[in-house]
């Protein structure tokens, strides 16, 4: 089976859009539809035609796209059981434990809560790629708007156990920001520092900086790092549990 196509670009103002290409089945995934017309220029570019929309969420920025998709292409718009009643155009409600397949390949549902309450994420173990939209960020997590930062730390749990070469495509370009919070938390992370000075070049350049990896992510991201003695040293939080710690910082973050 020939590896998957992939297309990664911006659109609104720092959305990620990504489309995924079978070249033998000519099925093309879209992972959430935040701009139609964005979508469609870069089908039409590569002369792909879309058959799947993967939503991960109900926000707005995230599913816009979707009605108008689906009357162009007719294609499969599956979503998070949980948000069913306000996925546009939803054919297949999925939830935690569910397996999909995408030309042939199995991906599986992990339910992420925390960004809302229903968020999920797709997972293709054979391929090695994760797609977290708003639930982990490059250096940093999603906004909690639905759930408490307890459910969010479960759900960053529950990711963190997948191989470490996993490639993670979210679903904004805010690395930079990301990067300038986590020094701020974890200053004196060797690793981190060269990060964010590599991130910063990249943007100067225009570059994208997605995806990452989830051992990239085990080093540099203090969302997924709240059991190191440093980071909790620095918040005078030696002995909290481990979803206080992340509730902190993610309540820093929000003001930061």
């Amino acid at each position: 089976m020939a590896p998957l196509e992939i297309a990664v670009f911006i659109c609104r103002s720092d959305n990620y859009a990504v489309l995924l290409h079978d070249g033998e089945t000519g099925r093309t995934l879209a992972i959430d539809a935040p701009d139609a017309d964005a979508i469609t220029a870069e089908l039409e570019r590569r002369g792909w035609q879309l058959t799947d929309i993967f939503t991960t969420h109900h926000h707005k920025d995230h599913v816009e796209g979707n009605l108008p998709l689906k009357a162009r292409y007719d294609c499969r718009i599956v979503g998070p059981v949980e948000e069913a009643l306000v996925i546009p155009g939803l054919d297949l409600a999925v939830g935690e434990g569910d397996e999909l397949e995408f030309a042939g390949r199995p991906v599986a549902v992990f339910e992420t809560p925390g960004h809302t309450a229903g968020h999920i994420c797709y997972h293709f173990a054979g391929e090695k790629l994760l797609f977290t939209a708003d639930t982990l960020f490059a250096m940093g997590c999603g906004r909690l708007f639905e759930r408490p930062a307890s459910d969010m730390w479960q759900s960053l749990s529950k990711l963190v156990t997948l191989p470490d070469d996993t490639e993670i495509y979210f679903g904004h370009e805010y690395t930079l920001a990301n990067g300038c919070f986590a020094l701020s938390v974890d200053p004196d992370n060797p690793v981190l520092k060269e990060r964010v000075e590599a991130v910063a070049a990249l943007r100067e350049a225009g570059e994208y900086t997605a995806p990452t990896t989830l051992g990239l992510e085990k080093k540099t991201n203090p969302f997924l790092r709240v059991a190191d003695p440093a980071i909790r040293a620095h918040l005078s939080m030696e002995t909290a549990t481990d979803a206080d710690v992340f509730g902190e910082m993610r309540r820093q973050k929000d003001s930061f």
